[in-house]
């Protein structure tokens, strides 16, 4: 689960990690008053939205709009309030749709001395926590790892403590940090990591982390992600969610108890199992096909799951055959079977169903579609099934 900037800083400050001032703005004339309240001579508008790149971004009608500005007056503010909100940013991680600006952070002024990068994320292979940081601030960070990979510090720490004073010493002394800066960093970078660990996080990002000209080190940005099967530990952190800002089949999906994700492509697919539904979006794009979507029904999915499963998948405009892949161990065939049938008669079909059964009940399942009068084109093994429903939209 991710969450707007806004409310991550809040979390931090919470957390006692330090953060600018800001205020949340939905219309161009509370960021005027939020810009008068804050009291500086500069300040920071920011569109709200989940995805990075902002600054960089543009406004669909307005290629000159950035997605962040700075502003030296109220009246500055309203103007590139009004110019965000309503309106959709595209960045690089937006896609060309872009996302629409429903809210702006506006952020009082920081003195800026440096800028780095610092991220935590789990490594899985080490079964730990892995604190990043780079030189490299406000540069994404898959640039740096593109091309200049070396400049990426880290350093694994025990959740249960955080890092050691030692390996804060070690890193400031490779980035350059010294005096003051060296205690403000000790005391920021234990209280970002227990922030951490402490909410579930499955991503914290700060880019740009500035160090000020006093030496105090601040978040100049926050992304947070979650770990959504820790999400029940957080209610307050689950009441952040923003669901305007989430593909609506995922959200669909997700209440219904599905697996899904939505892709780019034209060949929609209904599987049993995660392992399998990765193997069957590879096998269609070995044959030249492009999967719409990643959709695992689970092992003990029931007929109307499957039925509103198929729904998601045909409410997408862009899918023009359906590969329905199911190898039978919890999942019956006979409930697949079954399931495609009444999807058949509730939703309809105007695209062509290529399904493929084995394992539990499967001559039953069979028999279930071949007398069920409907249009279904029988695939013989994973591999026909692929090279079939592919053929079909050729």
């Amino acid at each position: 689960m991710k969450i707007h900037e806004y409310q991550a800083k809040q979390l931090l400050r919470d957390a006692g990690v330090a953060v600018p001032r800001n205020i949340v703005a939905t219309t161009p004339e509370e960021a005027a008053k939020a810009y008068a309240e804050l009291g500086g001579k500069i300040a920071v508008v920011k569109a709200q939205i989940h995805a990075g790149g902002r600054g960089k971004g543009t406004v669909k009608e307005n290629a000159d709009q950035r997605g962040v500005q700075l502003v030296k007056s109220a009246d500055e503010a309203k103007a590139v309030a009004a110019a965000l909100l309503g309106k959709e940013l595209v960045t690089i991680q937006t896609g060309p749709e872009g996302k629409l600006v429903s809210q702006v952070l506006v952020e009082e002024g920081c003195d800026i001395a440096r800028e780095l990068y610092m991220g935590i994320v789990l490594d899985r292979a080490a079964a730990k926590p892995v604190l990043m940081m780079s030189s490299e601030g406000g540069t994404e960070i898959e640039e740096v790892a593109a091309h200049s990979p070396e400049k990426i510090l880290k350093e694994h720490f025990d959740p249960s403590r955080g890092p050691d004073a030692f390996q804060v010493r070690k890193l400031c002394k490779k980035l350059g940090i010294e005096g003051a800066a060296i205690k403000s960093a000790y005391k920021f970078i234990q209280g970002l990591c227990k922030v951490y660990v402490d909410t579930d996080c499955s991503l914290l990002e700060i880019n740009p982390l500035v160090i000020t000209g006093s030496g105090d080190m601040i978040a100049l940005d926050c992304k947070m992600n979650f770990d959504t099967n820790g999400l029940f530990r957080h209610p307050a952190i689950v009441a952040l969610r923003d669901l305007s800002e989430e593909e609506p089949a995922e959200v669909k999906a997700a209440d219904t108890g599905l697996s899904y994700v939505k892709l780019e492509g034209n060949i929609g697919c209904l599987v049993n199992g995660a392992g399998l539904a990765m193997a069957t979006m590879d096998i269609i794009k070995l044959h030249g096909g492009e999967p719409s979507n990643f959709l695992d029904v689970g092992g003990g999915a029931n007929v109307d799951q499957v039925t509103e499963a198929f729904r998601i998948l045909l409410d997408d405009k862009n899918v023009k055959a359906v590969l329905v892949n199911i190898f039978g161990g919890i999942m019956r065939c006979t409930t697949i079977a079954t399931a495609v049938v009444e999807a058949y008669k509730s939703v309809g079909f105007n695209v062509p169903l290529v399904v493929r059964l084995e394992g539990t009940e499967v001559e039953q399942g069979r028999k279930i579609l071949a007398e069920s009068g409907i249009p279904i084109i029988i695939g013989d093994g994973l591999t026909d099934a692929a090279k079939k429903v592919v053929a079909s939209v050729a």
